[in-house]
């Protein structure tokens, strides 16, 4: 959805400008891509990265970077959990905050270092050049907050790939209160 929203932004018809295949699961698009399937596939990490390695391809474009901050990754609970646990949710959020204020505070090579142990199946030099072309995009905000206008954005990619029955009030959906009292 969010490809197909960055080709309409940038005048290209998703629909009659190219061929898509969606059929191939989407954890073989990498080994289809170097088996010669397709022009161009669109990758998550650490499959980009394997795939220069190996001379199969080249990352050409970040989706994350040419759409915007589109929320990725977003925590959900249910309005009774959160009025009973706020404290868990705190210790969660501030959790994470950590985790936000040392990958804008270290160089690349230093966060590959610290998350190695959780990626055992790739190697220091991969996750050093994954962890850098992030930094590079500058992907990581320096704080937890979920914007509206990354809300607003998120819907709209929705809307536009025909995924979304209503709109939804931002203050209805959103509570950053949590995020914004990690980020002080």
């Amino acid at each position: 959805m969010v490809f197909e929203y960055i080709l309409k932004k940038n005048n290209i018809d998703p629909k009659t400008d190219l061929s898509i295949d969606q059929s191939i699961d989407f954890g073989s698009t990498a080994a289809a891509f170097s088996g010669g399937q397709g022009d161009f596939t669109i990758e998550f990490e650490p499959h980009a990265t394997a795939l220069e390695a190996k001379g199969d391809g080249y990352v050409v474009a970040s989706l994350g970077k040419d759409s915007g901050y589109v929320p990725y990754t977003a925590f959900s609970a249910k309005k009774s959990y959160i009025d009973a646990n706020p404290e868990i949710l705190q210790s969660f959020t501030n959790a994470l905050q950590k985790g936000m204020d040392y990958v804008n505070s270290h160089t690349p090579e230093e966060i590959a270092k610290s998350i190695a142990p959780q990626f055992k199946e790739t190697d220091l030099d991969t996750i050093t050049a994954i962890v850098t072309r992030y930094y590079d995009q500058d992907t990581w905000k320096d704080n937890l907050i979920f914007e509206e206008d990354s809300f607003t954005l998120l819907q709209n990619i929705l809307d536009e790939a025909g995924e979304l029955s209503e709109r939804v009030p931002y203050d209805t959906l959103v509570n950053t209160q949590f995020a914004k009292e990690a980020a002080k």
